[in-house]
């Protein structure tokens, strides 16, 4: 499994047009699912992404996490994070969960959010969306929950 998360000031995702969900500061999480995922990675990852701690205290270092600062979620499912690139310039997703177990896994991940108390939005599992976003600082921080 793997996420990107992107500290925001605001951010929105949209379809055909109409925001289907939007936020103002926390993450925009790019949620991907592998193949092999287990519910070991997707508590790795909830864990991970509600207890970093990348937002600035009163002295200005990173040291905040999203519940200290009342953060909202934005989380968008992306299979893509999974592309494979060593060969031509094609990417291969042979390494993507299924669209079946993965949206389940992409579900579960914002159901855990909200049961720990966050407020989180969601795009749509598989749609083309559009994602806008403010990233503050910039701060974009990459998790594999095979690379612990």
């Amino acid at each position: 499994m793997k996420v990107v998360i992107q500290r925001v000031s605001r951010a929105a995702v949209s379809i055909g047009g109409v925001t289907r969900g939007q936020i103002g500061q926390g993450f925009l999480v790019l949620f991907g699912a592998a193949k092999d995922d287990t519910d070991d990675d997707l508590d790795y990852i909830v864990r991970k992404v509600t207890g970093l701690r990348v937002f600035e205290d009163a002295e200005g270092k990173m040291n905040l996490s999203l519940k200290d600062v009342n953060g909202e979620l934005l989380v968008i499912s992306q299979f893509t994070l999974f592309a494979d690139t060593k060969k031509g310039n094609r990417p291969g997703f042979g390494a993507a969960g299924l669209p079946g177990p993965s949206k389940e896994l992409y579900l579960r991940f914002i159901r855990r959010c909200r049961e720990l108390g966050f407020t989180t939005a969601e795009g749509e599992f598989g749609a083309d969306m559009d994602v806008s976003l403010v990233n503050q600082g910039p701060v974009t921080i990459i998790i594999d929950s095979r690379c612990r």
